[in-house]
């Protein structure tokens, strides 16, 4: 048997316990308990939290989608509003790591071909130096690009930033050494009748080495620039912008009667103008890269369709055979820009049933559904007068006349 004191001391322990408990039991009332109507904010926010969770665990392409179905599902709630800020902001930095593998492919692909130029800018004639130089550039290449890549997470746009520069530069370098007639020399003689020149010389050595300083140079001005956001719509841009100036610098270098070397560098100077124009411009644009493969597509479609046209009129003049094309492409680009100019925006949906529903009827269509049960609060008339109670809906036809 427990002392009087301890029996005593055990008895007020229990009521101060149960005091408190008693207390917030009392203050509760049954309608009180019943769940309130969730309303499309409340599943808005839901979700938005449920994408901020997979976008912290680097599940962005999960995140991106929950953003995008919030933003057409719940156009008008706050939540809307984040998930398309969210979704602008994702479209403009990229996905941190998902350049990892272009940059890989890439640079294993140059250092193959740095396994015959570099060779071929050292005056190598036997095919020993070519084969060492195959044999190692591949795996010397990779394993740069993979040290790159796990040094920093680049974006899609960042790694294109870098293997643009690189094959521009290289290109470039080709370009400029046969414009500049590196390694040739001029030899002129006299015939009696009039001064004639020509260049005379191999300037093969002279044309690798160009190829591998541009190439250098374009690899160190792409690693600089993406030190900075880049978009994988606005990398597809510059790029796109890129080989359309070249393609303008041909075609009006070409009507307006240059020749050999003023004519390459004008295609060398229009690709570097298309370049410059679309990377000053496109982050302003902000473009998806669909939407820049679209574009292209409209140009390319016009310029195909201006060939078209002169296989069918076979026109006399040469110039009229290249104004057509050119005319197309101009065209098609200008149409592309103007049928996507909404294109990135995300289309508010119709207004749907919570869970959908098993009929639909919308603009004068008929489609059948998969309806998913939601909650409910049903308010139903008690003997102490209105009463909620929670409920289970599913919704059986749902119409929209307007």
């Amino acid at each position: 048997m427990l002392p009087q004191a301890a029996r005593l001391a055990a008895l007020l322990l229990c009521i101060a316990v149960a005091a408190p408990a008693g207390r917030v039991a009392a203050q509760v009332t049954p309608s009180q308990m019943v769940p309130t109507r969730i309303t499309p904010a409340d599943s808005a926010e839901v979700l938005l939290d449920a994408a901020s969770r997979f976008s912290s665990q680097g599940r962005h392409d999960v995140a991106d989608a929950l953003y995008r179905l919030i933003a057409e599902r719940f156009p008008s709630t706050p939540a809307a509003e984040v998930a398309r800020l969210r979704l602008g902001a994702a479209r403009a930095a990229g996905t941190a790591g998902s350049g990892r593998v272009e940059l890989q492919v890439w640079s294993t692909l140059y250092g193959l071909w740095l396994g015959i130029a570099v060779p071929g800018a050292l005056g190598a004639e036997e095919s020993e130096p070519y084969g060492l130089g195959l044999l190692l550039g591949g795996p010397a290449g990779f394993l740069a690009g993979k040290q790159i890549a796990g040094s920093r997470d680049l974006t899609e746009g960042q790694a294109r930033a870098i293997t643009l520069g690189g094959t521009w530069g290289t290109w470039q370098g080709f370009g400029w050494a046969e414009v500049l007639d590196l390694g040739q020399e001029e030899v002129c003689f006299d015939d009696g009748f009039g001064r004639y020149c020509y260049d005379e010389g191999d300037s093969s050595e002279e044309t690798f080495a160009a190829m591998i300083l541009g190439g250098a140079a374009g690899i160190a001005a792409g690693a600089a620039l993406s030190s900075r956001p880049i978009s994988p719509g606005v990398a597809t841009a510059v790029n796109f912008g890129s080989l359309w100036g070249t393609w303008f610098g041909f075609g009006f270098g070409y009507l307006a009667d240059l020749e050999d070397d003023a004519l390459l560098a004008a295609t060398l100077l229009g690709g570097n103008a298309g370049l410059v124009a679309t990377a000053l411009k496109a982050p302003e644009w902000n473009p998806s890269r669909s939407r820049a493969r679209i574009v292209s597509i409209y140009g390319v479609i016009g310029g195909l369709s201006g060939l078209g046209v002169d296989l069918l009129t076979q026109p006399h003049e040469e110039k009229v055979a290249m104004a057509i094309p050119l005319a197309g492409s101009i065209a098609g680009l200008a149409l592309g820009m103007m049928k996507t100019r909404g294109f990135d925006a995300v289309e508010p949906a119709a207004a749907t049933p919570p869970g959908g529903a098993l009929l639909n009827l919308s603009e004068g269509s008929w489609s059948l559904g998969a309806p998913m049960p939601h909650p409910r609060v049903l308010e139903l008339d008690g003997p102490r007068g209105l009463v909620r109670r929670p409920a289970v809906g599913l919704t059986l036809v749902h119409a929209r006349f307007f």
